[in-house]
């Protein structure tokens, strides 16, 4: 009976989505690092409630810091461009090399938080019609996350915007856990890229989350 309701309601959201896009923009939580994008948590998502999908995750990406020099190319606040203006969903995930990159500066946590705001705002201008929401990283246990997670938290509640928060007891993903990371990243020091398990693991978390904001339009 439970598979025959989850069927229908997966039948009836394809059937409201029919001609919809959904952009996914990012660092390799995105891009999926090594492996395919089609194994992505959010790639499913798209094809379970028929979206198009469009992916726009770049290994080593920062939304503040340009590391074209590092070849890793610029900042998400001038990549944006490569999203489809006519997404009706924009998905962010990212801050996990910005984190890195800020480590415990001040400064350099300030530039993050200005240009998350930033990208909102040039994400909302270039996709008019788009939802936007973000995912934070994963609650690394390095310097300069717990900063990054702070700034994208206010500025997604000051800015509006649906937050999949990844530091709260209820996420599925322990990634400081190495039984964990060794049955569901893609190496066992990984704390970064889930492989295809952890991604069918992570996804009803994040469709729970997703159905909040996006059945309601």
């Amino acid at each position: 009976m439970k598979k025959t309701l989850f069927t229908a309601v997966c039948l009836f959201f394809c059937l409201l989505s029919e001609g919809r896009t959904i952009a996914v923009f990012g660092d390799s939580y995105v891009a999926n690092h090594r492996a395919k994008k089609e194994e992505t948590w959010h790639a499913k998502w798209a094809a379970r409630h028929g979206y198009d999908y469009q992916n726009v995750g770049r290994n080593g990406g920062c939304v503040a810091f340009d590391r074209t020099s590092e070849r890793f190319g610029p900042a998400m606040t001038v990549r944006y461009r490569e999203l489809s203006p006519e997404a009706d969903i924009v998905l962010i995930i990212a801050g996990h090399n910005d984190a890195d990159k800020c480590g415990r500066s001040k400064d350099s946590l300030r530039m993050f938080r200005d240009s998350l705001a930033v990208l909102i705002d040039r994400i909302r201008a270039h996709c008019p019609k788009a939802r936007v929401g973000y995912v934070t990283p994963w609650a690394v246990d390095r310097p300069g996350f717990e900063g990054i997670h702070r700034a994208i938290v206010k500025v997604c509640r000051k800015k509006k915007v649906p937050l999949l928060d990844n530091f709260c007891s209820e996420c599925p993903v322990h990634v400081l856990d190495d039984d964990f990371r060794r049955r569901y990243f893609q190496a066992p020091r990984d704390k970064a890229h889930l492989n295809a398990a952890g991604h069918d693991l992570y996804l009803p978390y994040a469709e729970r989350w997703m159905s909040t904001w996006v059945s309601t339009e």
